[in-house]
């Protein structure tokens, strides 16, 4: 049996290494990731080449000035023009508000102004400034504009009870707060957002392709080979069974030379640039779930496909289980936040997202020693149970041609064999 599932893996592995497809995106993967990395960063990084027109209406009559001198003196382009100049639309305290916005508005939509600033008062503890915009997502300005117009109010109101500016800048002491990581020993080790983040998002990514790669050549295989007849030939020769297990096991060498080949090129850009993507404190309990995480998904690929006769169904199919891998990669932000919250923790007890989640809490904060063990033994049961299940599926499933069986024969085939 052992022989026959070998051949089969590797007949599997060669014909898939080999295709110009697979070649092809080997290479081009890291290049459209690195590219994409890239680019992204260009145009967040690129600097500003025109000045920008900000308006600003005043009803308390004394930031518009201050406002003006500082953000075109401070905030410069390249060229040492100004980065902003400050148009004063409407100031003073008797002016009339919804008049002076209904005016501003119009400027904006003509694009004689970017956007601008609306300052009510400042007498209250708390000043509210709006500012408006036909792009609302330039993030930029209007950290730029609470930045200058808080530095302002603060020196008015030093002023106001006699306290010199000056001094109140010396006060205004400059903090840089580095994140430190404990670890379960009780020593500590610098671990900054980014390092952390990056160590669950490229775990889950490089699962996510692994399986969504791997699993769509597992039914397009299977497809293919029962639209050609060739499964009738193949089941004359060696069992259902043996045929399944050298499928999973050779696109499952497939898969992992695919990753070993990003790892390595991961490797190689870090050490000759100096730069620590990941954090590779808990890369063995990584691997760990990785290796159940991409069984359990093999067998359900195995499972769902066998009864598909179209590339349409596949791919119609293999959507809804892409679906489960992305949470993980939806819910990162939040776990990030409040990595001990119930819902993740729940969340992490379904073997759907037990591997994935458990990839995402580990780099953050690592769980508690039950919850690791439960985790795992959950994955040591579900995955015998989803093989078994697919093993029965697979055996009617590679032979039926025709309409597609329904779920409910699905799962009863799952059930009895």
């Amino acid at each position: 049996m052992i022989a026959k599932v070998l051949v089969v893996a590797k007949w599997e592995y060669l014909e898939k290494v080999k295709s110009k497809a697979f070649l092809i995106g080997l290479f081009l993967m890291p290049i459209i990731m690195v590219g994409m990395g890239l680019f992204s960063g260009l145009l967040a990084a690129r600097e500003d080449t025109s000045t920008k027109v900000i308006g600003v209406i005043d009803a308390s009559g004394d930031l518009a000035g201050p406002l003006g001198q500082r953000m075109e003196q401070k905030y410069l382009l390249s060229n040492k023009q100004p980065n902003y100049l400050i148009r004063e639309l409407s100031v003073g305290k008797g002016i009339d508000l919804d008049s002076a916005v209904a005016r501003a508005n119009q400027l904006t939509v003509a694009d004689e102004i970017g956007g601008y600033a609306v300052v009510s008062s400042h007498g209250a503890p708390d000043t509210v400034v709006e500012y408006r915009s036909k792009a609302v997502g330039d993030l930029l300005i209007a950290a730029r504009l609470e930045e200058t117009l808080k530095s302002i109010i603060a020196e008015q109101r030093a002023r106001a009870r006699g306290i010199d500016p000056a001094v109140l800048k010396d006060l205004n002491a400059n903090l840089d707060v580095r994140m430190v990581k404990l670890s379960q020993a009780g020593e500590t080790e610098e671990s900054g957002f980014l390092k952390v983040y990056m160590t669950a998002y490229v775990f889950l990514m490089m699962l996510f392709m692994l399986i969504v790669t791997s699993g769509q050549l597992l039914v397009r295989s299977i497809i293919e080979e029962k639209s050609n007849r060739i499964v009738e030939v193949l089941v004359s020769s060696v069992s259902s069974t043996e045929l399944m297990a050298g499928k999973v096991l050779g696109l499952s060498g497939l898969g992992f030379t695919q990753i070993a080949f990003w790892a390595l090129i991961g490797t190689a850009a870090s050490l000759e640039f100096g730069i620590g993507f990941v954090a590779l404190d808990n890369a063995l309990l990584l691997i760990v779930y990785f290796i159940l995480g991409y069984l359990f998904y093999a067998a359900i690929f195995i499972g769902v496909g066998s009864p598909l006769t179209t590339e349409q169904e596949a791919q119609q199919v293999t959507s809804y289980l892409v679906i489960l891998l992305i949470v993980p990669i939806i819910l990162a932000m939040p776990a990030m936040k409040d990595p001990g919250a119930m819902w993740l923790k729940i969340l992490t007890f379904i073997p759907f997202l037990t591997p994935t989640m458990m990839a995402l809490r580990i780099p953050i904060q690592m769980p508690a020693a039950w919850e690791i063990v439960a985790t795992i033994a959950i994955m040591l049961v579900s995955i015998p149970a989803a093989m078994v299940a697919a093993g029965r599926i697979f055996r009617i499933g590679i032979l039926s041609t025709g309409k597609s069986p329904k779920i409910a024969d699905i799962i009863r085939w799952a059930r009895k064999g």
